[in-house]
């Protein structure tokens, strides 16, 4: 078997994680221990994160013709990727969150809904909260008004309506004749 045989179900797994990806983000994972690699990894999975240790000329290949063929500069020295096709801020904020711990692991860069960042880029994507906590956010500040006029009201139907709240007119004073 020729070894462009055997490299290229290993370009297709990558392309086919990155068919669908919302973001891709690259790492240097030099340095770090076994425990904090399987720690690293079991934080990326629950977050629906693919992270997995290719050669660069794999992942360059795969990158070819893509959005994130932009990605290829950064491809020096061990690298890892990691691929999220559901929350495009996920990557970045695990593995800033990780690496606040682990100071060996470093975010080179990545692309993020076709926008390439650098580490300093990807620093700011990763301070981004999750699509789920922007979406309660809103929620939460669009039922606030609703919430306290329903209170409003609710403090009128217990004085007995608006009549109870609403105070007498003055008497007008007899004018004067002259």
């Amino acid at each position: 078997m020729a070894k462009v045989e055997l490299k290229k179900p290993i370009v297709d797994e990558i392309s086919a994680n990155i068919k669908d990806a919302q973001s891709v983000v690259l790492v240097d994972y030099r340095g770090l221990t076994v425990e904090q690699d399987t720690k690293l990894r079991k934080n990326l999975r629950e977050a629906g994160i693919t992270y997995k240790v290719y050669k660069n000329t794999f992942m360059n290949f795969a990158f070819k013709g893509t959005e994130f063929e932009s990605l290829a500069p950064y491809l020096e020295g061990p690298s890892a990727v990691a691929i999220s096709t559901e929350d495009a801020t996920a990557p970045a904020r695990v593995l800033s969150e990780f690496a606040k711990t682990a100071d060996k692991l470093e975010i080179k860069a990545g692309v993020v809904e076709g926008t390439l960042y650098d580490a300093k880029g990807m620093a700011t994507i990763a301070s981004i909260p999750s699509r789920e906590v922007l979406i309660s956010k809103l929620l939460g500040s669009l039922q606030s008004p609703v919430t306290n006029f329903a209170r409003v009201l609710n403090q009128l139907a217990e004085k007995g309506g608006a009549s109870a709240c609403a105070a007498p007119a003055p008497e007008a004073a007899p004018a004067e004749q002259a």
